[in-house]
């Protein structure tokens, strides 16, 4: 394959940033570089634009530098970012958490774009619970970001458990009634006791 030497102007992740002169196929450079304007041609009136773009790309890069920095700090004061899943009855995640989906839950719960490439993670979280997650902001800053993964599906009651919260109702329920059924035999004994003690005291 033809490759052909060309001036990128612009940061293109994986090649090369503004200023740089990379060797790419020609194909490439022809149909998508020099259309789009993110590459020139490698030639002597070219080059004199190298400088213009080393002093752009310098501009951009203390930008990202100082944005990113910033970032860090505001990251340090966030509190847990939630992870809402689901599990099974065990307790045991469906699937994974991965970067893309903690990229997607900064941006909707702290309005934080960021490309899920600079979240680091050695493999998908599978656990719930607290986690520490790297974040890769610039090669000069990393910032740390707790990330809490909490279950939705609802907690089963073992049937045993049921039962067991039931039996004391039930005990009780008993002794009412027992008190119940015994306070008017107390009753009725108390009256015929009365008649008798009246008896006594005419027959003195």
């Amino acid at each position: 394959m033809a490759k052909t030497e060309v001036i990128l102007t612009h940061n293109i992740v994986g090649l090369g940033g503004e200023s740089d002169q990379v060797r790419v196929a020609a194909g490439y450079a022809r149909n998508y570089l020099f259309p789009q304007g993110l590459a020139i041609p490698l030639s002597g009136a070219n080059k004199r634009r190298i400088e213009a773009l080393k002093q752009r790309r310098a501009e951009r890069e203390a930008h990202e530098l100082n944005t990113m920095n910033e970032l860090a700090k505001s990251v340090r004061n966030f509190p847990p970012l939630i992870i809402k899943v689901k599990t099974g009855d065990d307790g045991k995640l469906f699937g994974s958490v991965t970067s893309g989906t903690i990229a997607d839950e900064l941006k909707h719960q702290f309005d934080v774009a960021l490309d899920k490439r600079k979240i680091h993670l050695e493999h998908p979280i599978r656990a719930l619970g607290e986690h520490e997650v790297e974040l890769r902001l610039h090669t000069d800053v990393n910032a740390v970001l707790k990330v809490r993964l909490e279950s939705i599906t609802p907690i089963a009651v073992p049937e045993a458990a049921a039962k067991t919260e039931e039996a004391p109702k039930t005990e009780k329920r008993g002794k009412r009634k027992d008190a119940a059924e015994a306070a008017p035999a107390e009753a009725a004994d108390t009256k015929e006791k009365k008649p008798k003690s009246a008896k006594t005291k005419k027959a003195e």
